[in-house]
């Protein structure tokens, strides 16, 4: 069975923090220029493009999904490396 890394050593410590950045790494990051992209369609809608409230708030909600699973998924890789079951 793995071991839960030791964070007491720093260099060990880095290394997980190193780690932990990577896991869902995709979700989350797609979830911010999703928030980018659907802040961007309510500014073009308020000026400029004519289109319903539902899109740029449908793009803002699955903004906001894809960052609380991504979260979710990085929460529960910890949770089991902790428990050495990684």
């Amino acid at each position: 069975m793995p071991t839960p890394p030791r964070l007491n050593d720093p260099a060990e410590r880095a290394a997980y923090q190193a780690e932990l950045r990577a896991v869902a790494r995709p979700l989350r990051m797609g979830a911010v220029w999703l928030a980018v992209l659907g802040a961007l369609l309510a500014a073009l809608r308020a000026k400029v493009l004519p289109m319903p409230v539902a899109v740029p708030a449908a793009v803002l909600a699955l903004a906001f999904f894809l960052m609380v699973l991504g979260i979710t998924v990085r929460v529960k890789y910890h949770q089991r490396r902790m428990r050495g079951d990684l």
